[in-house]
């Protein structure tokens, strides 16, 4: 199945948006929300009732994959409920008080930051993994 980027950007009245990349495609789709994870919902109920559009309707509709991608403030917002800004900085050793920076969009992480983030992340996640109960 082919993957489609799905951007997720936090606009500067603090709400936030969906949009997917792929411009080729015969449909757009858009969510909206005050939260990530609001958008998020508005974006995937979207899609789905695109697909069923275009089954009613009997044209072909292009099956696709989103994969998400993150604006800083967007990420923040959207795990928030899953790693505090303590805990966040621990893992990526960035200063919490940065990090709030980047949630209330005081200030924007360079492209530098946003890949040690990334890499930190991905590493914790990867660690997360490995882990074995007995």
């Amino acid at each position: 199945m082919r993957k489609v980027n799905a951007i997720i950007e936090r606009a500067s009245d603090g709400s936030y948006s969906i949009y997917s990349d792929a411009d080729d495609l015969t449909y757009l789709i858009t969510g909206t929300g005050k939260t990530a994870a609001e958008a998020k919902k508005c974006f995937e109920d979207g899609y789905e009732d695109m697909r069923r559009h275009y089954q009613k309707i009997g044209k072909h509709f292009t099956e696709v994959e989103m994969v998400y991608k993150y604006d800083m403030a967007s990420f923040l917002s959207y795990y928030a409920s899953s790693f505090t800004l303590a805990g966040l900085s621990r893992i990526t050793g960035i200063n919490q008080g940065q990090l709030s920076h980047y949630v209330t969009g005081r200030s924007v992480p360079t492209r530098k930051t946003v890949q040690k983030m990334e890499n930190a992340i991905h590493a914790f996640a990867d660690d997360l993994k490995s882990v074995q109960f007995i």
